[in-house]
């Protein structure tokens, strides 16, 4: 019995060389093109005809997947049957990928090995690395579509003279809005002046006759003494007095309708092998933002999630609980997901919900 083996050193650690394997995009640089069966859906084709060493595309069937550790597969290449296998495994630099193809029923021919273990070897040292260090570099979050520039550098110098007639401006102003202030204190109205009182008369009283020939001296009266001037104020208008007015009773305040609920979107990328990525996008119509909001999502049996992006989750059983930030009026929040299956062609999850009302999507 004849196999072929290969094996290659990658500076990449072993989740992405397990998405090169199972991403049938990624699959189609390196390796070969990708699709279902029409009709089995436990079964995908390998274009591989046109490669060397191979006589047709070959079907492939998983029977064996530990993420992201080891992939068997039951390999039929037009009645030439074959199992593979891809251990990797984590070294200090990154990872090692190991291939062996032996075959079941049926022989390749010498020529046909060695072609076929050449295209593997190349295959493995040289596209995939490639793809590997591109896809590498696509999975750097720089974030700068989502939020901008995350730092600003301060300007120093002198102002110019935008600056300068900015200046200019803001002291005019300032000097306006204080000769304004001026004017309107002159002209406020003060307190009134209080008027003087006429001054009473001091004209003294004429004393009184003495009626008698026996009153020989005339005893004095006593006359007021003379008081100082006293300012009476009187007032110039008179001034209408406020008389309370009865207040009404308050009256309830008419509350608005309530603002309307949060609603959801879901979407599938299902463009790799063995899995997909979920994306729910939960929208805010309201005029206000929303703080507590719920997303759940209802997975397919044997179904489980590797990793969430934009909430906080917890699972219980195939259901996933999503909560996170405030949800901005107007705005929206983003929930991606990825799920792994042990069917070639994942299913699609069976439910979704935000606040206990339905998900669009489905």
């Amino acid at each position: 019995m004849i196999e072929i083996g290969a094996h290659v050193d990658l500076s990449h650690p072993s989740d992405r060389v397990w998405l090169a394997l199972t991403d049938r995009e990624l699959l189609g640089r390196w390796f070969a093109e990708a699709d279902m069966v029409e009709g089995v859906p436990d079964r995908l084709r390998l274009h591989t005809a046109d490669l060397p060493g191979f006589d047709a595309d070959v079907e492939v069937e998983v029977t064996e997947r530990r993420v992201p550790e080891l992939l068997a597969l039951r390999c039929d290449e037009a009645g030439r049957l074959t199992e593979l296998t891809c251990a990797v495994t984590s070294t200090k630099e990154g990872s090692r990928l190991a291939v062996r193809e032996v075959p079941t029923h049926g022989a390749w021919s010498d020529e046909q090995h060695d072609a076929r273990e050449q295209q593997l070897r190349q295959a493995l040292t040289v596209r995939l690395p490639a793809i590997l260090d591109w896809l590498a570099f696509q999975q750097v979050d720089l974030r700068r579509g989502e939020a901008g520039m995350t730092t600003e550098l301060p300007v120093i110098g002198a102002p110019g003279p935008a600056r300068r007639r900015r200046r200019a401006v803001v002291i005019g102003l300032v000097g306006v809005v204080l000769a304004a202030g001026t004017v309107a204190w002159l002209t406020l109205p003060g307190e009134p002046d209080h008027v003087a009182a006429p001054i009473p008369s001091t004209t003294p009283t004429p004393l009184p006759s003495v009626v008698g020939a026996a009153a020989t001296t005339a005893q004095p009266m006593a006359t007021p003494s003379a008081r100082p001037p006293s300012r009476t104020a009187t007032p110039t208008s008179a001034r209408p007095t406020r008389t309370p007015s009865a207040k009404p009773s308050p009256s309830p305040t008419p509350t608005g309708p309530p603002p309307p609920p949060l609603v959801a979107r879901y979407d599938t990328d299902s463009s790799r092998l063995f899995g997909y990525t979920g994306e729910v996008v939960v929208d805010n119509p309201g005029p206000a933002p929303v703080e507590q909001w719920v997303v759940v999502v209802t997975l397919a049996e044997g179904s489980s999630v590797d990793d969430v992006d934009g909430a906080d989750w917890s699972s219980d059983g195939q259901a996933l609980t999503f909560t996170g930030a405030a949800v901005p009026a107007g705005g929206s929040r983003t929930i991606r997901f990825d799920v792994r299956d042990s069917r070639p062609k994942a299913r699609e999850p069976e439910g979704c919900t935000v606040g206990g009302n339905p998900c669009a999507g489905f």
